[in-house]
């Protein structure tokens, strides 16, 4: 009998709602035409000199007054639609509509080294270039740091004697030099076109010459010999053509390599 008794009364609260929803139908439809009798019976009686007003202020009491009862009728939709479901089946619906949230784990912190090897240091780690200029080109490296100067700065054409700027050039590196114990290669460089003189009689005695030159003002200058060392590939490393005059001078240069000492 009870639950006779419960089956009547959820059908008749359901007729009660279906007969309100129809009621507010009707309700919605007839404000909806006087609405918009009003609004032709507005737009008639506007005149020329108002054409300067805004003509939204005259019936926007009627949008919002539709749009109440078109949210009214839309509630009383659902509560009808929900009036015909259990309590457990609207709660698993509202359930499986709740966003579903996924843990994301902190990203992982990089090991320290990989493949049983650790992890190169910074090269330029505790040298100060700030003081270079621009005469002085700065390659870094994976395990080492280049310090680049043209031989047109530092030399005379043809010769191996440090000039009056290149003696201020390298007079800037000092520092820097002079702040780490790293091993210290000075290589020097030059173009294609050959040279033949009684001091230099190819481009590898040149070569060879001026990184002495650089070595030993370093050493005069307060950097460890054991340090230092010397190389000249003459024209066997071009930074570029030496088809032209721009080439063959980025080609003329002394490179100061800085390499860590190995543990």
């Amino acid at each position: 009998m009870d639950d006779e008794q419960q089956q009547s009364d959820k059908a008749a609260r359901q007729q009660a709602l279906e007969r309100r929803v129809r009621q507010l139908e009707g309700l919605w439809l007839r404000e909806h035409k006087a609405a918009e009798s009003s609004r032709r019976q507005l737009r008639r009686r506007v005149v020329v000199q108002d054409l300067a007003r805004d003509p939204g202020d005259e019936d926007s009491w009627l949008t919002v007054y539709l749009d109440m009862l078109t949210l009214l009728l839309v509630l009383l939709v659902v509560m009808l639609a929900f009036a015909g479901k259990g309590p457990q089946q609207r709660l698993q619906e509202l359930l499986d509509q709740a966003p579903v949230v996924t843990a994301v784990p902190p990203p992982a912190e990089e090991p320290a080294e990989a493949d049983g090897e650790p992890r190169p240091e910074n090269p330029l780690a505790g040298l100060d270039t700030s003081g270079l200029g621009k005469d002085i080109e700065v390659i870094v490296n994976q395990s080492s740091v280049s310090f680049r100067i043209s031989s047109e700065i530092i030399f005379p054409p043809a010769d191996a004697e440090l000039s009056l700027a290149g003696l201020q050039v390298l007079q800037r590196l000092i520092p820097v030099l002079t702040s780490s114990d790293h091993r210290i290669t000075v290589v020097g460089h030059t173009d294609s076109l050959p040279i033949n003189t009684r001091r230099f009689p190819s481009n590898w005695e040149l070569s060879g010459a001026r990184a002495g030159s650089v070595v030993r003002y370093l050493e005069a200058n307060g950097i460890d010999s054991a340090r230092l060392s010397a190389v000249g590939h003459a024209d066997t490393r071009p930074l570029a053509p030496n088809s032209t005059p721009d080439g063959r001078a980025q080609n003329r240069r002394v490179e100061l390599i800085l390499e860590k000492p190995a543990p």
